[in-house]
């Protein structure tokens, strides 16, 4: 799969979240202004007899001191149906660093998926160093749609079911201000792979064998260089973020084929106006296979970044192919004046490229068709201090598709 690693709180696979415990003890206060507000606040005006959770710095840290979050989780999803999550944040802070942060959790799905996840981002002091890892255990029916942008949601659909185990981690040194590379592994395991369609069981799926039954193996080194200036990555106020990074998959690392893959992505985030707070973020996410052939669950899909974020207004896996090219554009903006609830705009768009079998072999193919989508959404401020929402948008998009998601920070 391709990934990015740099957001301290991963997405929630649709949330409504209730924040159960957040504790800093002995932390000197950095107070906001005082017309912000957040659900706390709203909580503490309500029931007279709670406590007000402590504000923090812009960071939701200093140095020294410690974070616990619980958020047990209901919600829905299209991929997942009604979830039902339980997850443990923990953030700290060393000297001179960004927070650190482990993020645990385990959801139960209407449609009987089960997850496991533990995702972490630890920073040394002074930055140094940033040690990431992404680990997952799932159970994870769900259906595919066929490879390449022709394909629909009610003919030719495959159901997959699988388990999966995914190993990823990367070290990243800096190497000057804001500038990173890393190092790392990353493995991808599926296995007891069944695929369906409305009459049999099937072994191919639009014709690629690799990986739609049995088992496939992705294993890989991996190299990357990254840029990222923003303060805050849960809802960044200004700055911008540019990643490359590229795998290489080997037999004799365990891969089931030899392949390599290169993710490209930029995100940027601006103020149309200086008398405004109001922002315009960018989004840009592409995913190549430079040779070879990826097993078909490890091919680049909408909805499979690191955070699911790709393609709101679409269900996850709706277009997959060796190559994917996506763009997005976000104006955030306030509702109230004391930013308690904000709203969205968007639009994106996305393609893959098609893939054509001749004489058993895979021909790469070009890109053919994009499909674009607009939405909106609301923006309930959980934490002033993290600047932290609760993101609710639905999304159109224009081959019918519509969904709702939520998240737990912005989508990006």
């Amino acid at each position: 799969m391709y990934l990015t690693f740099w957001q301290p709180l991963r997405r929630r696979a649709g949330a409504l979240a209730l924040l159960c415990l957040l504790a800093r003890p002995g932390a000197a206060q950095t107070p906001l202004p005082p017309a912000t507000r957040d659900i706390a606040d709203v909580a503490h005006d309500a029931f007279a007899r709670l406590a007000r959770l402590p504000t923090h710095d812009s960071l939701g840290l200093q140095h020294g001191h410690r974070m616990l979050l619980l958020v047990p989780v209901v919600g829905y999803s299209q991929q997942t149906g009604a979830v039902a999550e339980l997850a443990l944040d923990a953030a700290f802070q060393r000297r001179g660093a960004n927070v650190s942060t482990i993020v645990g959790t385990a959801q139960y799905t209407a449609r009987e998926q089960l997850i496991f996840t533990v995702t972490s981002s630890l920073w040394q002091p002074d930055n140094t160093w940033n040690l990431v890892n992404d680990w997952r255990v799932m159970r994870y029916p769900q259906s595919s749609y066929g490879l390449g942008m022709f394909t629909n949601t009610t003919s030719g659909v495959v159901s997959m079911d699988y388990k999966y185990l995914r190993l990823y981690q990367t070290a990243y040194r800096r190497v000057a201000a804001a500038w990173y590379l890393g190092l790392g592994y990353q493995f991808d395991d599926h296995w007891d792979i069944v695929s369906r369609n409305s009459r049999r069981e099937v072994a191919s799926i639009s014709r690629y064998t690799y990986g739609v039954s049995d088992r496939s193996a992705s294993s890989g080194l991996v190299a990357s260089v990254l840029h990222d200036n923003r303060a805050n990555a849960l809802n960044p106020q200004g700055g911008y973020l540019v990643n490359a990074q590229y795998r290489t998959n080997r037999q004799w690392l365990g891969s089931d084929t030899n392949y390599q893959s290169l993710l490209l992505e930029g995100r940027v985030y601006l103020h149309p106006s200086r008398y405004s707070p109001n922002i315009l973020a960018l989004w840009s996410y592409n995913a190549f296979t430079l040779n070879g052939n990826p097993p078909f669950l490890d091919l680049p899909a909408t909805g499979w970044d690191m955070y699911g974020n790709t393609g709101r207004g679409f269900i996850q896996g709706r277009f997959r192919g060796k190559n994917f090219i996506y763009g997005e554009a976000e104006y955030r903006f306030g509702i109230t004046r004391n930013r308690l609830l904000g709203g969205v705009i968007f639009t994106n768009a996305q393609s893959v490229t098609e893939l054509s079998v001749m004489r058993g072999r895979v021909q790469n193919g070009t890109f053919e068709k994009v499909v674009p989508a607009v939405g909106g959404g609301l923006r309930l401020n959980l934490n002033k201090a993290s600047r932290t929402n609760l993101a609710i948008d639905y999304g159109f998009g224009f081959d019918g598709s519509r969904g709702l998601s939520l998240n737990l920070g912005e989508v990006f």
